[in-house]
């Protein structure tokens, strides 16, 4: 199978618009949050935030497939000892955009760097919000099995009867438990919440994320030979990730430097090069 990887130097809501419509598995991306990145990105206020990124989601949604997925890496900041409330208010544009917002995961940063503050603790996780085109979608949930745990082996040794049946939750909600069911199994579905070391080299860009980050999300939302786009690449951890886990890939770049960096990591076999309205291959 040819793995293709596509690469666009430019305006991401301009090259996204030449894109074919429903032709998008996953997009999984982290933009420019705001007021930040501001001597590469320009820094966006938060104030103007939301009709900055709403003209770039329309395109995502016309270009990701009905069963896609879009994941958004993003985190408010902290503005006169008050959080921003920009991502909330994207969050409800999106969904009159059409989006539906489907689940939030939590990436917990287990190196988050210390700090006193004197109105609050350091700053340890981020939020990737799921939003979806449809209520069914593709999702590979036994790609991201973790192993159960030494927990399993002292509580399921002796089991009673009534662990042996369903346990009606003393508040009556109908979410009682059956232990059993944990019988047997070596392997069991993750939470929401991602445990993760921030990125400790770089890359030469402000914000890289650990390549862990994306495949989490590759393998739960996509299979071999599913395309991949992030929208502003950056450093390319994503289309990088892709690569090795046998993905097609998209990445759209505004700084030249990074492109040539991503660039020069992938391969030139594999590797087809974009300028807005120019197409040329790396051969």
């Amino acid at each position: 199978m040819e793995i293709k990887h596509d690469l666009y130097l430019g305006d991401c809501e301009e090259i996204l618009k030449t894109l074919p419509d429903n032709s998008v598995d996953l997009i999984f991306t982290s933009p420019p949050y705001a007021d930040q990145r501001k001597n590469t990105y320009g820094g966006i206020h938060p104030n103007n935030y939301v009709d900055w990124f709403l003209p770039k989601a329309e395109q995502m949604l016309r270009v990701l497939k009905p069963t896609g997925t879009f994941i958004l890496n993003i985190k408010e900041k902290v503005v006169n000892g008050e959080r921003s409330t920009y991502v909330i208010e994207l969050i409800l544009e999106m969904r009159k955009q059409g989006w539906l917002w489907t689940e939030e995961f939590i990436w917990h940063k287990k190196n988050s760097y210390p700090g006193k503050w004197p109105n609050r603790f350091r700053d340890a996780w981020e939020r990737l919000l799921q939003f979806n085109k449809s209520k069914k979608f593709n999702m590979y949930q036994e790609a991201v099995m973790v192993p159960i745990g030494d927990w399993a082996k002292n509580r399921l040794r002796n089991l009673s009867e009534t662990d042996k049946k369903r346990d009606e939750s003393k508040v009556g909600s109908g979410f009682g438990k059956n232990v059993s069911n944990w019988l047997n199994r070596s392997m069991v579905y993750p939470t929401n919440v991602v445990h993760l070391a921030t990125e400790c080299n770089n890359k030469k860009h402000s914000a890289a994320f650990p390549e862990g980050l994306p495949e989490w999300f590759i393998k739960l939302f996509t299979q071999v030979g599913d395309t991949v786009l992030d929208p502003f690449m950056g450093s390319g951890t994503t289309n990088i990730v892709a690569n090795r886990l046998q993905r097609n890939s998209i990445g759209i770049e505004l700084v030249p430097e990074y492109f040539e960096m991503v660039k020069s990591q992938l391969s030139p076999v594999e590797l087809f090069l974009f300028e807005p309205k120019e197409k040329y291959e790396n051969s």
